[in-house]
């Protein structure tokens, strides 16, 4: 199964460029014989769209149900792609950093981040919430995991379930330099504490975040997108 790590660029709080965004890197990965496509952490609205004021944040945050992650599934039934999306959640009154399969047009999986790293802390309140514990499913005949960003810095054995490999959608600011010389490395040994076979996905925002993607294998950088320009990265599971 051929699997597309999208590391392409969002713009935060602007949904319906983030969605064209999608619907393109969506269509990149059918072209190129690839059953599912993985986005970034908060890629639908943008990992930085908060403002940590409730009654505004209430706003940008959308129910897996709603017409934005509707949208998604259109796309990935359109294109006949899988998509693995990070999107900022709302369920009820509540906001979790969440992740949503979409198979086939329809959700197999949402999964919502249970490290509080997502959010400033000092600055939320009940309604900004973490989810409970990962779980792994079986998708196309292989059993997968998902976990966001600092997940698997935080608590890295609560994700050690026995998977063929681990979905780790991410958002992080190191500079192409910092990442090659040095970070890198340090991502592909702290995600073998969780899965020998580790699938790294981050996004490009202007200024701050500069993409990259990874395959980790038993702690070592087996395949690579290098950050700074958008682009997918092809690997085979």
């Amino acid at each position: 199964m051929r699997i597309a790590l999208a590391a392409a660029r969002f713009v935060n709080g602007d949904i319906a460029h983030n969605l064209a965004q999608i619907d393109r890197f969506a269509a990149q990965a059918r072209e190129q014989g690839a059953a599912l496509v993985c986005f970034g952490e908060a890629f639908l609205q943008g990992f930085d769209c908060l403002g940590w004021t409730y009654a505004q944040d209430r706003s940008m945050a959308v129910p897996a149900a709603g017409d934005a992650m509707a949208q998604v599934r259109r796309i990935s039934e359109k294109q006949g792609v899988d998509i693995l999306l990070g999107f900022l959640e709302r369920d009820g009154e509540s906001i979790y950093s969440s992740c949503a399969l979409v198979q086939e047009g329809a959700f197999a999986q949402v999964y919502r981040r249970i490290s509080r790293g997502w959010r400033e802390v000092a600055r939320t309140d009940d309604h900004y919430r973490e989810g409970t514990e990962p779980k792994s499913f079986l998708y196309r005949g292989k059993r997968l995991a998902i976990a966001l960003c600092g997940d698997v810095w935080d608590m890295p054995e609560r994700f050690a379930l026995g998977e063929d490999a681990l979905l780790w959608p991410v958002y992080v600011s190191y500079t192409p330099a910092q990442w090659q010389a040095e970070a890198q490395a340090e991502y592909a040994v702290q995600a073998a504490k969780s899965c020998p076979h580790t699938l790294f996905i981050n996004s490009l925002c202007d200024g701050d975040a500069y993409g990259g993607a990874a395959v980790f294998r038993q702690g070592r950088i087996a395949e690579t997108l290098p950050m700074g320009r958008e682009g997918m990265l092809l690997t085979e599971l």
